[in-house]
Parts: C-alpha cells; sequence; structure tokens
C-alpha cells in the first residue's frame, strides 16, 4: 500500500473514532513509520520487528495531574510494515489499521495491555 493511502487510512480510524473520544485526545500526535526502531522493540519487550503494530508513548490522561503541563505531546506510532506483512489484502490492512489505532489510543486512556487482551479476546475490538 502507497504510504499515502495508508496515511489517509490511519487519519479515517481516529476520524471513526466517537466525538467524546475524538474531543479526549489532548497532547497526543500520531505518527506512520514503516518499521519500529530497536529501542521501541526494546521498550516492549519484543525482538522481532514484524511483531509491533503500534506503539503508544507517554503519560497516560489517568496519569496526569496538575503537575502535567509544558510536556512533548505523547505519541502514537502506528508501523505501516508490520501490518502489511501480517494482513493478506488491502481490506485486511485497513482492518487492522482501525484496530490498531484503537488499541493504542486504548493504552492513551490508561488501558494495560491485559485489560485490552481482555476485551479482545471477548470479540469488543
Amino acid at each position: 500500500m502507497q504510504r499515502e493511502t495508508f496515511e489517509e487510512q490511519v487519519a479515517q480510524a481516529i476520524s471513526s473514532l466517537p466525538e467524546e473520544f475524538r474531543q479526549l485526545l489532548d497532547n497526543v500526535e500520531i505518527f506512520v513509520e514503516d518499521w519500529p526502531s530497536k529501542e521501541q522493540l526494546k521498550s516492549v519487550g519484543l525482538r522481532d520487528r514484524h511483531e509491533l503494530l503500534g506503539l503508544y508513548e507517554g503519560t497516560p490522561i489517568t496519569h496526569r495531574d496538575q503537575s502535567y503541563n509544558l510536556v512533548l505531546p505523547d505519541r502514537i506510532t502506528i508501523f505501516q510494515k508490520p501490518l502489511e506483512a501480517q494482513c493478506g489484502s488491502e481490506a485486511e490492512i485497513k482492518r487492522e489499521i482501525i484496530k490498531t489505532v484503537k488499541h493504542e489510543i486504548a493504552h492513551y486512556f490508561g488501558m494495560d495491555e491485559d485489560r485490552l487482551n481482555s476485551i479482545e479476546n471477548r470479540g469488543g475490538n
């Protein structure tokens, strides 16, 4: 998939979020990169760059208090090449982009991996 098309799909995934969630997205930027860096992989305990589809880096809103000000924006990165490698069609890539964006935004809202896995295993992605 062309980078521009991939980025458009990420933007659409964000736009498709309910308004009440989009309004709460504050001091967070969303990026598309080809692959995760070694440091990003290490930060989540992975070695295989094909395994990391997205990454939230920052302070979840549930951990922010009055001292949270004048900080750089949190960062959500969606990794194009691992997503493409795991999907067999453009339609599947689009579905995985939506799922990955929702997953990383859930981290922004303070959900940990265990809770997210529980929700996703129940089919509530």
